[in-house]
C-alpha cells in the first residue's frame, strides 16, 4: 500500500454530472502522484461534524502533473446529499491513496473491464493504464438509463472506441443488464483465438459474482473491487471485513480489490 496522505485539499469542481452521480475534483498534489488504479479516498465532508466516519471514494482519475483528483459520487443517503453543497474554494479533509488496487497478471495483452453504475469510476484509471502499456482493452458498461452512462466519454477516450453499454431501460445501447454482453466479449475472445488475459469488474455485487463466475467458466484471471462500509479506512476497527477462501479480510487495506476465486459470495 502506497505511503498515506492526510491533508486539507481545495475543492476545484463539484458538479452533477447526470442521474444524481457528482464529479468531484480537488487539488492534491501529493495524493494524485502516489495513486494507483483501483485505490480509494478517505473523505471527511465539511459541516457534519456530528457525523465523524469518513466516505469512501474510488479514485476516478489521478492526474500527477496538474496535481488534481477526480472521484465520481452518487447521491444514496444523508453525507452524499450533503458532500453536493460543497462548492468550489471550499475544501475536504482527505485521507489517500488507500488499498490494493488492480494487479492485472504479467504480461496481459487481452483485457475486458466491466462496470456497472458509479463502479466505472474505479475502473477508469485501469482502462488508462492498460492501454498506455499497448495492452488491447474491451469495456462493458452498464448503468439504469443513458444519463448514469456518465463515464462513457472518458473510457471512450481512453481507449480509442466506444465501450460496449447496456441500459436497464433500453435508453441507450443494449436494453436489460450488462451481462450478455460480458458473455458474448468472452465467447468472441476465445472463438478468435485470443481469449482474454484478464477481467476486472466494479459495481453491484450480484454483477461481480456472476462476472466472476462468468471469467472462472472461460478460464480467465478475474479482480473484483468490493464496497464495504469503512470507518476507520486504516485497517483498524473492523467494520470492513471480507470473507474470503483464506479467512476474514479487510476490504480497506487487504483490498478493496481482491482476486474473484479467493471471495466466498
Amino acid at each position: 500500500m502506497s505511503q498515506l496522505v492526510n491533508e486539507v485539499t481545495p475543492v476545484l469542481v463539484n458538479e452533477e454530472l447526470g442521474a444524481g452521480i457528482w464529479l468531484l475534483t480537488v487539488e492534491t498534489p501529493a495524493i494524485a502522484a502516489a495513486a494507483r488504479p483501483g485505490q480509494f479516498v478517505h473523505v471527511r465532508i465539511p459541516g457534519m461534524d456530528d457525523h465523524l466516519l469518513r466516505r469512501p471514494f474510488g479514485v476516478y482519475a489521478a492526474d500527477a502533473q496538474a496535481g488534481t483528483v477526480d472521484v465520481m459520487y452518487q447521491v444514496l443517503g444523508y453525507g452524499t446529499r450533503h458532500l453536493t453543497t460543497i462548492t468550489p474554494g471550499a475544501a475536504v479533509e482527505m485521507i489517500g491513496p488507500v488499498g490494493r488496487g488492480w494487479q492485472p497478471p504479467a504480461g496481459c495483452t487481452r483485457a475486458l473491464l466491466v462496470a456497472g453504475g458509479v463502479g466505472s469510476a474505479p475502473l477508469h484509471p485501469l482502462a488508462c493504464e492498460l492501454a498506455s502499456a499497448g495492452v488491447e482493452v474491451q469495456a462493458v458498461l452498464g448503468a439504469g438509463t443513458a444519463d448514469a452512462l456518465v463515464a462513457r466519454e472518458r473510457f471512450g477516450t481512453a481507449l480509442g472506441c466506444e465501450p460496449a453499454c447496456s441500459t436497464d431501460d433500453g435508453t441507450y445501447g443494449r436494453a436489460g443488464f450488462c451481462t450478455p454482453l460480458v458473455a458474448e466479449a468472452l465467447e468472441r475472445a476465445a472463438g478468435e483465438g485470443r481469449p482474454f488475459d484478464y477481467v476486472a469488474c466494479c459495481g453491484p455485487e450480484p454483477l461481480m459474482r456472476l462476472v466472476a463466475g462468468m471469467a472462472a467458466e472461460a478460464g480467465v484471471f478475474c479482480e473484483v473491487s468490493l464496497e464495504r462500509r469503512m470507518a476507520c479506512g486504516v485497517g483498524v476497527c473492523l467494520s470492513c471485513v471480507v470473507d474470503t477462501v483464506a479467512g476474514k479480510r479487510r476490504a480497506c487495506v487487504d483490498g478493496p480489490v481482491f482476486p474473484a476465486e479467493e471471495v466466498v459470495w
